[in-house]
């Protein structure tokens, strides 16, 4: 559960970190918006670094990385909608969908040893 939740969070900062600036960065030279986002980027590495390791062993790294991703998509969703006010078309939810089928297959099925 701590795993998941650090995931969580840490994904936001992320969000932010690498989308945050197209909303209101236009004026900033490249060079400020990659600092911004570094100083952001700080906080998901914070919460990041500690999920996978307090996670790993309980999960396999496969495992983290699948779930980090689904996760990465679906804060991507509600950020593009609400934040960024982009439309969610169909396509990319079918998308999200076979993506959902993955981590299934990740996590329903033992893995060898």
């Amino acid at each position: 559960m701590t795993t998941l939740l650090l995931l969580l969070l840490s994904n936001v900062f992320m969000t932010f970190a690498w989308y945050g600036h197209l909303k209101f960065g236009h004026d900033w030279p490249l060079w400020q918006a990659i600092l911004v986002s570094w100083g952001i980027a700080l906080f998901e590495y914070c919460l990041a670094v500690p999920a996978n390791r307090l996670g790993y062993g309980a999960f396999t790294g496969f495992q983290l990385k699948i779930m980090q991703e689904v996760i990465t998509l679906a804060i991507f969703m509600v950020f593009a909608v609400l934040f960024l006010k982009e439309k969610l078309a169909w396509n990319y939810l079918v998308a999200f969908a076979f993506l959902g089928g993955a981590a299934f297959f990740a996590f329903a099925f033992k893995a060898p040893s």
